[in-house]
């Protein structure tokens, strides 16, 4: 059995800092003797040889899954060794759930795949059309991404769950969301890159993204039943219109208490001190909350429910000259909704028009005050989609409009192109730490850090691809020639 030092040796950081048969013990005195710096660097190479780790452990997961099979019967690798399957074994073995363990199966199935690349000979005919399209498998595509270290085992699932089997013709176009995908994964949460890659099928594939939605819709339900100890217990299952609309209704009463935006009017300033104040948890004020919606019905007065600002849906739908969008995405969560139901939306609520560019941008509306207006926001909302500071999630909602420019030293403009939304945290971060973010023109704006480093901050993915800004994937992702 290996020890500590001998994969401590492994890592650069601790290598020759732990003495032969150290204990847990003994690592723990030696990292907290490292410094800040250290320490982040030390997780980055213990990161790294994980994830080599994670590529073999995947390997051999798909080797005893193959060897597993139902059509193996008994005589199976994992059924031999008294497993029903090889998600059993793989559980038994790793001590991780069942749905890691299942994942684990699932990954390492799908790494081992062979599939054809359609269009390709392995040894072509020297008569052979050189200028034929050639359509690139993109479930190749995403393992070259995984061998390659660009996404992990989980974001290949993610992307791979997500983007699910592409409708027959559109093989290429799946190809270059996955190399997109993989890009993106860098800067993006697993939770937020699965959503990310579904909204992306259902932009590619509008017919499809109108059959799941009714697929999901005859799922809706809702139950109720007693536990063994009396408490009445509640089950649903949303369709995506009505999970998207609660997301709403929730998440403009909770705002104040989940880190929402501190620039309010004095009104709501006072509401939203009296909610953090509040004893109850989160999940008791959810309770609450859904209880004085299901009393108050249609009816109810908005500021006796939420306070000083009722809630809405808000759907964002790219409509060009001549043409209207098959599919239209929500301010909040970028989820893809069938374009009949923003039809629906804009008979029941209206609509408001933002002109905006190929990339996204809307017109500048110029400097009316310190404060960008509830107008432009919306605008900075179907722009950036959320806070654009690299790897976080936190919707339109519970951003706030920063200035790049500062507004009294520089004259800073209160105009569009020179704002950006972030999340209350970075926008804290931002202030109290001295970073600053640049922006030249319309060109994507510059994340600088007080050491001199830079960052693009990037518009989130299914953006990009609702405004047709897309370009090819990375070269490095083609399969070689």
């Amino acid at each position: 059995m290996k020890t500590l030092d001998v994969i401590a040796a492994l890592i650069p950081t601790l290598a020759g800092r732990i003495s032969a048969g150290a204990g847990a013990s003994d690592v723990q005195a030696v990292v907290e003797g490292l410094g800040d710096d250290a320490a982040v660097v030390a997780l980055e190479e213990i990161s790294e040889n994980v994830r080599l780790l994670d590529q073999v452990r995947l390997i051999v997961t798909g080797v005893i899954a193959g060897r597993s099979t139902r059509g193996a019967g008994h005589g199976g690798l994992a059924q031999s060794r008294g497993f029903p399957s090889a998600v059993s074994l793989v559980q038994q073995v790793t001590g991780v759930t069942k749905t890691e363990a299942a994942r684990q199966v699932r990954v390492g199935e799908a790494l081992l795949e062979d599939a054809p690349v359609e269009g390709v000979d392995e040894d072509p005919p020297s008569t052979a059309v050189q200028d034929e399209p050639v359509v690139r498998d993109w479930r190749q595509v995403l393992r070259e991404g995984l061998r390659a270290g660009a996404v992990t085992s989980a974001q290949f699932d993610a992307i791979r769950r997500g983007l699910g089997d592409p409708p027959e013709g559109a093989e290429d176009a799946w190809a270059h969301a996955v190399g997109q995908l993989i890009e993106e994964a860098s800067r993006r949460t697993v939770e937020e890159l699965g959503s990310a890659a579904r909204t992306v099928r259902d932009l590619l594939d509008p017919d499809g993204a109108e059959a799941r939605f009714a697929a999901r819709y005859e799922k809706r339900s809702f139950r109720t039943w007693f536990d063994l100890d009396g408490v009445r217990r509640g089950s649903i299952a949303f369709d995506d219109e009505a999970g998207a609309f609660v997301d709403t209704l929730f998440a403009a009463a909770l705002r104040p208490r989940r880190g929402g935006p501190r620039f309010v009017d004095p009104e709501e300033k006072t509401t939203a001190a009296d909610l953090v104040a509040d004893p109850r948890t989160n999940d008791q004020l959810s309770y609450d909350l859904l209880l004085d919606l299901v009393r108050a019905g249609a009816l109810a007065d908005p500021t006796a429910v939420f306070g000083t600002r009722q809630a809405g849906l808000r759907l964002i739908q790219v409509i060009a000259p001549s043409t209207s969008a098959p599919v239209a995405v929500t301010e909040d969560g970028l989820t893809a909704l069938p374009a009949t139901v923003a039809e629906r939306r804009a008979c029941e609520t209206g609509t408001l028009p933002v002109t905006i560019d190929t990339g996204g941008s809307p017109l500048d509306v110029g400097r009316e005050s310190r404060l960008f207006t509830p107008r432009q926001r919306l605008a900075l909302a179907i722009r950036d989609g959320g806070c654009r500071w690299t790897g976080c999630d936190r919707p339109a909602s519970y951003c706030e409009a920063h200035h790049i420019d500062e507004w009294a030293r520089d004259e800073g403009h209160t105009d569009i192109d020179r704002g950006i939304l972030l999340c209350r945290f970075h926008h804290m971060q931002l202030h109290h730490h001295r970073w600053q973010i640049t922006r030249h023109g319309k060109d994507d704006f510059v994340l600088h850090h007080p050491d001199g480093q830079e960052s693009v901050l990037h518009p989130r993915l299914p953006l990009r691809y609702a405004w047709g800004n897309i370009g090819p994937p990375p070269k490095r992702f083609h399969p070689a020639a």
